[in-house]
């Protein structure tokens, strides 16, 4: 069993806490992602999983033992790196078994599990083959290889496709996801793309400062963020952010949850663009920015402000053009003067 316990943990250095007092449970099998801005201590919270850095207080326990002072290579964990870190000199096959040759591992046995983690990967035509030979993404698989040939509980994957183009980026994701399918493993996978967070994971751990933000399903943290920092992290383009005084009277007094919402949030997928004077707000067009199947448009909202909104079709309105904009009462969300949320859309 591979399940994750922490309980209080912090980790500083020197007079910068940089993790602090973090309290998470990681179940068997689960695909855990860790996402945040930069610097909010999430690749920092699972080196001290994995025993690259010392937790300066509090409990890690993997499987019921705790792990707090027992050696990376001894705590069945395998990482995965931004950085492919391949010998260059090293065939792909060599690459993948290179661990298992330092541990001392008989030749036959690193060769069954070089040629089991290849098939699994695709990568059996590729094993004779040097680093320099490969695309970033098959560098990627090798490293994940020669991170499955060790049979670790705990595979932890660090920002791995940040060096990837877009395209390659979403073909490694499923591979990723289908991998994770396939060997049934735990996986705590490190990002600050929140839509690598939404499309992988089963529970996301949101990080801001060293703190755990909010921790849910994807569907949990969209539909009922805790808070507006996770409200405006989790979805893409970020929530759009109002004084509740900008609002339509009639919407103020029958959709306001409290006279304590004095903030509210609306998704740009929940605007509809209506023309002028069809819809309660008027806005001006600012920028259109044409995305393929509709349009990204920044508006000046007369009585809230700078406001962004997703526009489907190739007939959306042209920069300086005035509209109106329209959306469902139950799409907003209500914050308090701490910008705890009140109140979300329910889920559908």
């Amino acid at each position: 069993m591979a399940e994750l316990t922490l309980t209080g943990v912090c980790k500083s250095f020197g007079t910068v806490d940089v993790i602090r007092d973090i309290d998470l449970q990681i179940e068997d099998g689960e695909f855990v992602v860790f996402v945040g801005p930069s610097g909010c201590g999430k690749s920092t919270l699972l080196r001290c999983i994995a025993g690259l850095e010392d937790i300066s207080a509090g409990t890690l326990e993997i499987g019921g033992t705790r792990m707090n002072d027992v050696p990376a290579a001894k705590r069945g964990v395998a990482m995965v790196f931004q950085s492919y870190a391949l010998y260059p000199h090293l065939r792909v096959r060599e690459n993948m078994g290179f661990g298992l040759k330092v541990r001392k591992v008989a030749k036959p046995e690193i060769e069954r599990r070089v040629d089991e983690a290849a098939q699994t990967l695709k990568l059996e035509s590729l094993l004779d083959r040097f680093p320099r030979e490969l695309s970033g993404g098959q560098r990627q698989r090798v490293a994940i290889g020669r991170a499955i040939v060790g049979n670790p509980e705990v595979f932890m994957f660090d920002e791995p496709l940040s060096n990837l183009d877009a395209e390659l980026r979403v073909h490694m994701r499923a591979e990723i996801s289908g991998l994770h399918k396939r060997l049934g493993n735990t996986m705590i996978y490190v990002t600050h793309d929140q839509i690598e967070a939404m499309t992988l994971a089963d529970k996301i751990v949101v990080l801001r400062d060293g703190r755990v933000e909010q921790v849910g399903t994807p569907r949990e943290l969209y539909y009922s963020p805790a808070n507006a920092f996770v409200a405006q992290f989790i979805g893409s383009p970020k929530m759009n952010m109002f004084d509740v005084d900008g609002l339509p009277a009639d919407i103020l007094n029958t959709a306001r949850p409290s006279p304590d919402a004095v903030r509210v949030g609306l998704r740009p997928e929940d605007i509809r663009v209506l023309s002028a004077g069809d819809g309660p707000i008027t806005a001006r067009v600012l920028t259109n920015e044409y995305t393929g199947a509709g349009s990204l448009l920044h508006l000046d909202l007369d009585s809230l402000g700078p406001c962004l909104a997703l526009y489907s079709g190739g007939d959306a309105p042209e920069a300086g053009t005035t509209v109106s904009i329209g959306f469902e009462e139950g799409s907003l969300y209500w914050f308090d003067q701490d910008l705890q949320c009140m109140g979300g859309r329910p889920q559908v």
